[in-house]
C-alpha cells in the first residue's frame, strides 16, 4: 500500500510540474517577446541558457488538452466539489454571443481556438485574458495534494478494517472448531496491528525497533490516549496471545 501511495504521490508531484509547463507555454504564446525577455532574465542574461529554456516549453494547444483531461479525472476523484469550477475556467460560457465577449467571460477555451476580440481597433480580449483562469485552474489541482494525502489515508484505513475484519472471522472459525491456540495467536496480531495503527494516527512514537503489544499500550497510556481501564484490558489481552503463541504447560481455554 505504501508503495502505491508514493507511485501516486508522485504522478500528482509530476502533473502539477506539467502544469507549470503549460502555464509558461500559455504566457509564451501571449505575450511572446515580452515573456522572452522575462526568461532571459530568470536565466542572467546567458541567451543559450534561456533558448534552451524556451526550447523545452511545449506547444500550449496540444499540452494543455493532454493536462486538463489527467487533471479532470484526477479532481473527479480526489475533489468533485471543484469540479464545476474547474471546468467553468476552460468552458466559454453558454449562450454567450460574440459581441459579449470580454475579459471577464474569455475563457482557455477560447485562447485555444485561437479568439481575439477587438472593438474600434482595441483589444477587448485575447489569450492573455485566459491567464487569470489558468492560474485559477493551476491552484485547484495544487490543492489536491492535501486532499489527496487526506483520501489516500483514509482509503488505507478501510482497506486495514476490512483486513482485520477477515482475520478475526478466520479467528473465530478457529475457535469454533477447538483451535484455540491458533485463534488466539491470530487475534493477537490483529490486535498488535491495530495499537500500531493507533500509535500512528496519534502521533505516538513507540522507541522499539520491534515493538509488541505491550509497547504499543504502554505508549498510548503514557500519552493519555487511553486511560488506565483500556491499558490493563490490553495487558490482559496480550497476556492471552503470549499463552497462544508460545508452548506453555497450559493451553488458552475457549473463554
Amino acid at each position: 500500500m505504501a508503495k502505491s501511495i508514493d507511485k501516486y504521490k508522485t504522478d500528482l508531484e509530476k502533473l502539477i510540474d506539467d502544469g507549470e509547463q503549460v502555464r509558461r507555454a500559455l504566457l509564451l504564446e501571449a505575450y511572446g517577446a515580452e515573456f522572452e525577455g522575462i526568461i532571459l532574465k530568470d536565466c542572467g542574461g546567458d541567451k543559450q541558457k534561456a533558448a534552451e529554456f524556451k526550447k523545452a516549453i511545449p506547444n500550449f494547444k496540444y499540452a494543455y488538452q493532454s493536462w486538463y483531461s489527467e487533471s479532470l479525472s484526477l479532481i473527479k476523484q480526489l475533489l468533485p466539489d471543484r469540479l464545476g469550477d474547474f471546468i467553468r475556467f476552460y468552458e466559454k460560457p453558454k449562450g454567450r454571443k460574440r459581441d459579449d465577449i470580454g475579459f471577464e467571460n474569455y475563457r482557455i477555451e477560447d485562447a485555444l481556438q485561437g479568439l481575439s476580440v477587438t472593438r474600434g481597433g482595441k483589444v477587448i480580449a485575447d489569450d492573455k485574458s485566459a491567464v487569470p483562469h489558468l492560474n485559477q485552474q493551476l491552484a485547484i489541482v495544487a490543492s489536491i495534494k492535501r486532499r489527496f494525502e487526506s483520501s489516500l489515508f483514509e482509503i488505507k484505513q478501510l482497506v486495514q478494517a476490512d483486513l482485520f475484519d477477515s482475520e478475526i472471522d478466520a479467528a473465530r472459525e478457529l475457535l469454533k472448531n477447538k483451535f484455540s491456540r491458533a485463534a488466539g495467536a491470530i487475534s493477537g496480531v490483529v490486535l498488535e496491528k491495530h495499537l500500531a495503527q493507533v500509535c500512528f494516527n496519534h502521533a505516538v512514537s513507540v522507541k522499539k525497533k520491534h515493538p509488541t503489544i505491550a509497547d504499543f499500550n504502554d505508549a498510548l497510556k503514557s500519552a493519555s490516549v487511553i486511560d488506565v481501564a483500556q491499558w490493563r484490558f490490553h495487558q490482559h489481552l496480550a497476556d492471552i496471545r503470549n499463552l497462544c503463541d508460545h508452548n506453555k504447560a497450559a493451553d488458552p481455554s475457549s473463554d
